[in-house]
């Protein structure tokens, strides 16, 4: 086990802080114990991660046949209204014993108490053997307070032969990827070629998913030099989120609409029917386009925009509330999960990249040679970078998914971020910064 002695913070709910003196996990189940387990799940059937439920709810089967001293109770609530549950939940004082959470929110629960940390409970064998962003994602302050069994990536979705038929030369990896203007210019090139849209940014997922502004073109941003606050002190974001980084990178975007060469695919389905032989996109919808197109099919990394291609990480992580009377019980039900086979059944079920490095590595879509196989060099690389790890994140993907928006719409860029830097600014200056909690 990791050294013990850490202590969970805890919290009235109303972002004040509290020192609690016990362990999360001391080694010992004291006798029968029963846990709430909440879990997010897609409203849509034809989601990409709607096999998610399914599969949970084996593994608490699986779970609670598998040994007697700890009984597992599963609560699916609906994704869009996921995180206001949790907030009223923890508001009342009826939150689960162990729930999932959208990766970049965990700095958020973790400040405000509503976590127990796992230092203590997670073997060190177990730790060394999670891919590196599943650890940094879980981690605030210098605790861990979250692990996720998978983990997230982006890339542009390609057609190699229609690229080939525009002599466009096709990036083999992170240290290969198209700069901003070559793409541009494959982008007017393949109009030229009879290709009307040729680029399908998913922009229906704006109106549907509120993290896509964030977690989709955050990247762009973070190629240009640019980020989305301060990381040195995350207290400062004039200058940053509207820095001039920022605005180059997202003006360059904004050409490529404003030239009509962007999908607004409407139907979904931009890719598949070959309205746009390229798709800037994540993991999840690999298995339709290889359905789409077979064989025909290319993931080559996001465009650099001056300083080197990055891909957005970060997906549903576990935790403990600090409503969890047995650190333990909950433990054993978290590692449960983390298992070889548990991962990876939740891989082939989502799509997404096995947090286990031994499980990915020996995927036959993420491991050398695979198709996917790009995602996991991002991840174990360096081209992964995680969202802002800060208790302000609702607040900073609020302020930028709005820019982005309204960016995409046709405001003026520089504008655009500096109303979203003057929304994180209030934040911050309402919760004094966010100080982090005490040991």
């Amino acid at each position: 086990m990791l050294v013990a002695g850490m202590v969970a913070c805890g919290g009235d709910g109303s972002g004040m802080q509290r020192r609690a003196s016990d362990t999360t996990c001391d080694g010992r189940i004291d006798g029968p114990t029963y846990i709430t387990v909440w879990f997010h799940v897609a409203s849509d059937p034809d989601d990409p991660s709607a096999g998610e439920r399914a599969t949970v709810e084996k593994q608490v089967a699986a779970f609670n046949r598998s040994q007697g001293e700890v009984r597992a109770r599963l609560i699916t609530l609906p994704r869009g209204e996921y995180d206001r549950q949790v907030r009223a939940a923890a508001a009342s004082g009826d939150l689960p014993d162990v729930l999932d959470f959208d990766g970049p929110f965990l700095y958020n629960y973790a400040w405000s108490g509503k976590l127990k940390p796992l230092d203590s409970c997670v073997p060190r064998r177990l730790l060394d053997d999670l891919l590196p962003s599943i650890r940094q994602q879980g981690t605030y302050a210098g605790r861990l307070w979250g692990l996720g069994t998978f983990d997230s990536g982006l890339g542009l979705y390609v057609r190699p032969s229609i690229l080939r038929a525009i002599g466009a030369r096709i990036p083999t990896g992170p240290d290969d990827a198209w700069t901003a203007a070559e793409f541009t210019e494959i982008l007017h090139q393949l109009r030229r070629a009879g290709y009307r849209r040729p680029l399908d940014l998913k922009l229906n997922y704006i109106a549907s998913t509120p993290e896509w502004p964030a977690y989709g073109f955050s990247p762009a941003v973070w190629s240009a030099g640019g980020d989305l606050i301060d990381r040195r002190n995350y207290r400062e974001v004039d200058g940053v989120l509207n820095g001039s980084e920022a605005v180059a990178a997202l003006t360059t975007i904004q050409r490529w609409l404003r030239d009509g060469l962007v999908d607004p695919d409407a139907d979904d389905a931009a890719f598949v029917q070959g309205r746009s032989p390229i798709s800037w996109v994540g993991h999840w919808l690999y298995p339709a386009y290889r359905d789409a197109v077979g064989d025909d099919l290319a993931i080559v990394p996001l465009p650099d925009f001056g300083r080197g291609t990055v891909t957005g990480m970060g997906s549903w992580q576990w935790g403990m509330t600090v409503n969890t009377a047995d650190g333990d019980a909950a433990w054993r039900f978290l590692q449960f999960l983390l298992q070889d086979e548990q991962v990876r059944q939740m891989s082939n079920a989502n799509g997404a990249i096995p947090a286990r490095a031994s499980v990915a590595r020996s995927s036959k879509s993420f491991g050398p040679g695979g198709d996917e196989h790009l995602y996991l060099q991002q991840l174990e690389g360096g081209t992964a970078r995680p969202r802002p790890q800060t208790p302000a994140y609702p607040a900073i993907t609020t302020g930028f998914g709005i820019a982005v928006r309204e960016i995409f719409a046709g405001r003026p860029v520089k504008p655009a971020l500096d109303a979203a830097a003057r929304r994180v600014e209030k934040d911050l200056e309402a919760y004094q910064g966010y100080p982090a909690p005490g040991p």
